[in-house]
């Protein structure tokens, strides 16, 4: 089970601290998390939010899954707020150390923190009060991996590069809501509705193939990341139809994968070009997955 540590909790028990942003876990962490756990320490990180502007890859419920499933056993969050960006690097030093019982460290050589993120791995070995280990950036194609790459080939709609440099593919969680409830009775394709929260970053919006993953088992899915202009809606959604699905699943939490960019929004002459459409995706979808 992960720890969420507040900006006051503590964590007492000996542990191998990772230091980072952490907006989810890319192939870049990999080598940081193998380090830590060949500590045989606990292992917990730092998670920050709002840090970069244009959203985050995934919400703090969603991270903290992502973390559990890594086998990480806490995680220090923090909000990138005027208090902490008027903080030094020292100050935060002492804060985060004096709440945690680090006995080893890692970063990457890019880690910067404090105010005007003057610290630098260097200032984290000197007053640290354990070893810490600052370990290369792992190169991809002549360029880092990072979030903000990743992030980049979500906005572009590339999920599959998108999926290649995290370790946890790119999703939207939520739970389903009532829509307009055309979907079935007017077009034959039944679908789940859910709203992206505000602070994450949505796909590029358009069609994708993809699953979703529901409490009855995960199913190949056609989703629409936007509006839906042939029937005049405006509102930006998440919107799946769930290929071999039958159910109700208002109220539950789905995580929604999309893998691969079909196509973007259009606006119809009429439902039944849209229901057409529909059937020329849902071969598309049966055909890649």
């Amino acid at each position: 089970m992960l720890n969420v540590l507040g900006p006051r909790e503590r964590y007492d028990a000996p542990c191998a601290l990772l230091l980072g942003g952490f907006d989810g876990l890319h192939r870049g962490h990999a080598r940081l998390l193998y380090a830590a756990k060949s500590s045989g320490l606990a292992v917990g990180l730092t998670s920050f939010y709002g840090i970069k502007a244009g959203g985050e890859l995934f919400t703090a419920a969603e991270r903290r899954e992502i973390f559990a499933d890594a086998g990480l056993s806490f995680a220090a969050e923090y909000v990138f707020d005027d208090r902490l960006r008027a903080t030094s690097a020292q100050n935060f030093l002492n804060d985060l150390f004096g709440r945690i019982a680090a006995r080893a460290a890692f970063c990457g050589e890019d880690f910067r923190f404090g105010r005007g993120a003057q610290g630098t791995p260097a200032l984290l070995v000197r007053l640290a009060p354990c070893p810490v280990s600052v370990l290369p950036l792992l190169d991809d194609g002549g360029e880092k991996i990072s979030a903000s790459r990743v992030k980049r080939a979500v906005a572009e709609g590339n999920m599959a590069e998108a999926a290649r440099l995290l370790l946890t593919p790119y999703f939207a969680q939520g739970t389903v809501e009532h829509g307009r409830h055309v979907g079935g009775p007017v077009l034959g394709f039944p679908t789940l509705n859910v709203t992206l929260p505000a602070e994450k970053l949505p796909p590029k919006e358009g069609v994708y193939g993809g699953t979703v993953q529901t409490p009855l088992g995960e199913f190949p899915a056609i989703i629409n990341f936007g509006a839906r202009p042939t029937f005049g809606v405006t509102e930006k959604k998440a919107e799946a139809y769930l290929h071999g699905f039958h159910g109700d699943l208002y109220g539950a939490v789905v995580r929604i994968y999309p893998r691969e960019y079909f196509r973007p929004v259009m606006r119809f002459s009429s439902p039944e070009a849209l229901r057409e459409q529909l059937e020329r995706d849902k071969e598309r979808l049966l055909h890649v997955l």
